[in-house]
């Protein structure tokens, strides 16, 4: 894992995108830029842009090479589950993927009641719902507790700056979101990779907590794409501390871009208005948990090519395999 002084000595390594002559248009997502190589391949690059809030913060360096490489991991760990739609990273902040017809829905993976958003279990448990996502919940339940069974709570895709919308297994057939068929498929494959996760989560140290997937249809098979238990799309507590805390009715330690959440709470940023500037301190934390976060899970030392900025590295292992 790099040290403060190396991260922010390369604040100008920071990845906000990157512009590719000769790929096409560019589309952008919050975090991801994409390029139709041809009908049948995408060209994505995970930039170093941090979001929270349904907006982009800044910039954390090597955040998007660590978004990437993460997903490469667990997309290789999940394979005899699923098909995904990796073909080739040949970059570190850059995957090859097949297109995809995208499902219209966010399939989120739960294992606990916890959360601080809108479409959280526990934000509408505390308000009194005890029907949700077509789902019913007893009285009593408290706040960070394991859930008997993990269970999907799936919302609606929003764009970029939008608010996701809850949805029940019935409101997706019934609206025609996804084919029932299809639905099937994707609920057995978001718990079966949710299981696998929380697995080798919990070999790692960690508690894996819940989850966002993303599916598509590629040659007719529902697969799995976008990332893949990151910690942008994933919760992940500490397992070591996580019993007693619950215990005494103390938060989890957190081990995702929580940290960057709750730093912002501290700044008095409750999601309304302008947020507050990312400091030195937070860019280095936030960059160093992503980090630990993938040296943790894949056991693996988190390196850096120092020889080129990303950029320009991008640009050169392209050309280099031929893209």
């Amino acid at each position: 894992m790099l040290t403060t002084e190396q991260i922010l000595e390369r604040r100008d390594w920071a990845l906000g995108g990157v512009n590719l002559s000769g790929y096409g248009e560019i589309g952008r997502g919050k975090v991801r830029d994409f390029y139709e190589l041809d009908p049948q391949r995408r060209l994505v690059v995970t930039t170093d842009r941090q979001s929270a809030f349904d907006r982009v913060l800044g910039l954390i360096p090597f955040k998007g090479q660590v978004l990437n490489q993460l997903s490469r991991f667990w997309f290789e760990h999940t394979a005899d589950l699923v098909p995904n739609h990796l073909l080739d990273v040949p970059d570190p902040n850059v995957m090859v993927v097949k297109r995809a017809e995208m499902f219209p829905v966010e399939v989120i993976v739960r294992g606990f009641l916890t959360g601080v958003t809108d479409t959280s279990l526990w934000v509408m448990y505390q308000e009194g719902n005890r029907a949700m996502y077509g789902l019913e919940f007893p009285d009593g339940l408290k706040k960070n507790q394991p859930l008997p069974t993990p269970i999907i709570t799936p919302t609606t895709h929003a764009e970029v700056g939008g608010h996701d919308r809850p949805l029940s297994r019935e409101t997706i057939l019934n609206e025609g979101l996804v084919a029932p068929e299809h639905w099937q498929t994707i609920e057995r494959a978001a718990l079966a990779v949710f299981a696998r996760g929380q697995e080798i989560a919990r070999q790692a140290g960690l508690v894996l907590v819940d989850t966002k997937y993303e599916f598509g249809l590629i040659d007719g098979q529902v697969a799995l794409v976008d990332e893949v238990h990151t910690p942008d799309s994933s919760r992940y507590w500490l397992a070591d501390t996580y019993q007693a805390r619950f215990d005494q009715g103390q938060e989890p330690d957190n081990f995702d871009k929580e940290l960057l959440r709750l730093w912002m709470r501290e700044q008095g940023f409750r999601g309304d208005g302008e947020p507050p500037a990312l400091t030195d301190d937070i860019i280095a934390r936030l960059s160093q948990r992503y980090q630990a976060c993938y040296e943790k899970l894949t056991g693996q030392t988190f390196e850096v090519d120092f020889s080129l900025k990303p950029e320009d590295r991008i640009r050169h292992n392209l050309k280099k395999a031929g893209l």
